[in-house]
């Protein structure tokens, strides 16, 4: 069996790695990965090609001595030349494989950052859309508010003057009812009355204010003139 090594570089998505490949040729010229990544199938039939091709083998000791005239068979170095071209040819194969491979990994990483990079930039625009609504929604809602407000304020005008027409005119319905009612009553000339007894009552308290007893005779002599004269205004009312 034939075995290779070999150590490949890949890319994708803005990273890089690389990879130990392994594989060999059977007894019936199969080519088996031993550890690395899938080949392609044209790349194996390939290296099922060139492990088929035949290796000059040294003829038999004993047909040196049947035919002597003979061409003589590969030396030993030349079979080993010819596994090394075969090696060679091999390991170029899956070098060129392995760059196919990175070249389509490099591109399907390339093509999931741009697919990212529009993704991020279309959040971006979203985004931006959404604070410019917000922004109409708040800039809106303020209009609204300063319309509620010079609304309110031009109510409350109007209410006032309401009010002061109001209080104006009650206050002239007032003035005139008043006025009509002094016109209709007549003017009563009133005198005071038992004036006499009330001086003396007074005197007699300042006279004698910690004796207020001497005073009783006065005080009761002026509350009977008060309920007289009381009397007399409601006979001349009746």
């Amino acid at each position: 069996m034939i075995k290779v090594q070999v150590a490949a570089a890949t890319m994708g998505a803005g990273e890089s790695s690389t990879r130990k490949v392994s594989f060999g040729l059977d007894e019936d010229d199969r080519v088996k990965v031993l550890h690395g990544v899938k080949l392609s199938e044209d790349v194996l039939q390939r290296m099922r090609d060139s492990a088929r091709s035949p290796v000059s083998q040294p003829p038999p000791s004993g047909s040196l001595k049947e035919d002597p005239v003979s061409q003589p068979g590969p030396t030993a170095h030349e079979i080993k030349e010819e596994l090394r071209q075969r090696y060679e040819r091999v390991q170029e194969m899956v070098h060129e494989e392995l760059a196919r491979i990175a070249h389509q990994e490099r591109e399907a990483g390339e093509e999931h950052l741009k697919t990212a990079v529009l993704r991020e930039r279309a959040q971006g625009r979203d985004e931006a859309e959404r604070a410019k609504q917000l922004e109409r929604q708040l800039d809106s809602k303020e209009a609204e508010l300063k319309n509620l407000a010079a609304f309110y304020k031009e109510q409350l005008t109007l209410l006032e003057k309401k009010n002061l027409d109001y209080y104006n005119l009650t206050s002239e319905l007032y003035q005139e009812a008043a006025t009509k009612v002094e016109a209709q009553v007549k003017p009563r000339c009133i005198s005071p009355i038992c004036t006499g007894l009330q001086v003396q009552v007074l005197d007699c308290y300042r006279s004698n204010q910690n004796q207020t007893l001497h005073c009783s005779n006065l005080a009761k002599e002026y509350m009977q003139c008060i309920n007289a004269a009381k009397k007399n205004l409601l006979v001349n009312r009746g």
